[in-house]
Order: structure tokens, then sequence, then C-alpha cells
């Protein structure tokens, strides 16, 4: 479902988004597809961020479980 808003933008931002339109496509559906990338990134830039903490919490222990599988393996 789509609402209707009015938003200001400047000069320069309108530029932007008609360089950026694809052919045939209208202004709000340019600023659309824009703004639902940008979201897109920035969740998955969040999600990134929230792993490599999660992984971070987790280093040393794991890093000293690796340490001991590797004590474990012969030399070949």
């Amino acid at each position: 479902m789509k609402s209707k808003t009015s938003i200001t933008l400047s000069e320069d931002i309108l530029r932007g988004v008609k360089r950026a339109a694809r052919r045939g496509e209208s202004r709000s559906e340019t600023i659309e597809r824009l703004l639902h990338e940008r979201l897109s990134d920035e969740a998955a830039r969040a999600a990134h961020a929230r792993e490599v903490a999660q992984i971070n919490r987790h280093a040393d222990a794991l890093n000293a479980e690796a340490a001991e599988v590797l004590a474990y393996q012969e030399d070949v």
C-alpha cells in the first residue's frame, strides 16, 4: 500500500534524482527506488555490524577452540 506525501527537496537533490532516473521511471518511482536501495543497504550494514559484534564477543573462546583443534592435528 502506498501513501501520498509531500516533501521539499533542494534543487541539487532534484537534479540528482533526475540523473538517477531510469528510462520511463517517474520522479516518485525514482525516489522510492533510491530510498528502498539505501534502506536495504543500511539494514544489511546493521546486520553485518551485529554479526561482527557477536563474533568479537566470542573471539577469545573461538580462537582457543581453534588452537586446541590445531594442536591435535598431526604434521604431514
